[in-house]
């Protein structure tokens, strides 16, 4: 494994002061990262905020080259929006819906995703279908294929759940969506950053993201990708003068690319710290990263099962950097609790973000440790030491 644990952690100036096992939340972002959007606050205040963003405008284009690097897309299939849920709820609104279309979606879908579902069958009559779990929890490819007709309009799922481990089949899914030639949105969230993405290789129309998670980069950042060839089929919900050009009193013209999905006014320093994240994980290679944060979940995972009491909840034939467990008696929220007072960062995943998939599990709550390739192995022990001792 190629990956320099000494330079992870000396580049991590939060390393110092805590535990942290929040990155599926949002991780410590790496002192690249922090000098981007700090030194380009400093030249907006020195300078003005129009000035600044004119002064860097190259570097801004630069960081569209590095999100269609990270995910094999081309430059003009990328929107820059302020978060995961505006690339997706921008990509889902876009597409035109009408009385008996099929929206199909999986167990472990996220709570924002599935009430806008809801919302859209409720206005347009179209209606959600979930695709069954197979034996080890994950989407069913062959389930899936078997609910395919030609009223299903969009197949939209979650790469990886906000409540566990599981990696679902992307790839599968993509394969059966070409072939029917169904529209494929997918929410890569969780996984962007911890994993490769291909998305020539997964074969989806859209993929939502965002940049504080896995990618190490600041709050209020997040990317589209659209694929050219679904661009001229789709409209955004809303429009402003930076996604169309007014061309006459009674007329306007969308552009081009994907930056139809964009708005004018956002934080260029959030938008060059996405830019420095994403070119930092690719220093260090994705399928390192992987490699690394694979391990160090499966590590944890055994280490929590030596644990009385502990009971460790994920599913999926692949897994991934996010660990979920259950503690007998002991309410997570608790947990989460005790465990900062001991400096260790987790969360809480609770029923209102999966309720399909927490329901039919018999679940309302479970502590979530997300590690990366900057925590230790000794931090490991030391979680798995720190909770046996509030247990």
């Amino acid at each position: 494994m190629n990956l320099d644990l000494v330079r992870a952690r000396g580049e991590t100036p939060g390393c110092e002061n805590v535990v942290h096992f929040n990155n599926a939340g949002a991780s410590l972002m790496p002192s690249p990262v922090l000098d981007t959007v700090t030194s380009y606050l400093q030249l907006e205040a020195q300078t003005g905020g129009y000035e600044a963003a004119k002064l860097k405008a190259a570097e801004v284009e630069k960081v569209y080259d590095s999100v269609a690097t990270l995910l094999n897309a081309g430059r003009d299939e990328i929107a820059l929006v302020e978060n995961a849920t505006r690339a997706w709820d921008m990509a889902f609104y876009s597409i035109p819906f009408g009385p008996g279309d099929r929206i199909l979606t999986a167990m472990a879908e996220y709570a924002s995703n599935y009430v806008a579902f809801l919302q859209l069958a409720r206005k347009t009559g179209a209606t959600i279908e979930i695709i069954p779990d197979d034996e080890y929890g994950q989407l069913s490819v062959e389930a899936l294929s078997d609910m395919l007709d030609e009223r299903v309009k969009l197949i939209a799922i979650t790469h990886v759940p906000t409540n566990g481990g599981l990696v679902n089949p992307a790839v599968e899914v993509g394969k059966l969506a070409r072939e029917a030639k169904i529209l494929y949105l997918l929410d890569a969230c969780q996984s962007t950053g911890q994993m490769p993405l291909d998305v020539k290789e997964i074969g989806c129309d859209f993929l939502s993201a965002t940049g504080r998670k896995y990618l190490r980069g600041p709050r209020g950042t997040g990317f589209l990708y659209a694929r050219r060839e679904v661009l001229e089929k789709v409209e955004p919900p809303f429009v402003d003068l930076h996604a169309v050009t007014w061309v006459a009193q009674d007329r306007y013209e969308l552009r081009a690319d994907a930056r139809r999905f964009e708005n004018w006014e956002r934080s260029i320093a959030n938008m060059l710290g996405l830019g420095a994240a994403v070119d930092y994980a690719l220093e260090w290679g994705l399928p390192d990263i992987r490699e690394r944060v694979t391990a160090l979940a499966e590590t944890l995972r055994t280490q929590l099962s030596d644990v009385p009491g502990v009971r460790v909840r994920d599913q999926g034939k692949e897994r991934c950097g996010i660990v979920t467990f259950t503690v007998e008696g002991k309410d997570p929220d608790d947990l989460q609790a005790a465990l900062a007072e001991k400096r260790v960062n987790v969360t809480v995943s609770r029923l209102t973000s999966t309720r399909l998939d927490m329901e039919a599990r018999g679940l309302t709550a479970l502590v979530r440790a997300s590690v990366h390739y900057y925590n230790s192995e000794e931090e490991l022990s030391r979680f798995c030491s720190i909770l046996q001792s509030l247990i």
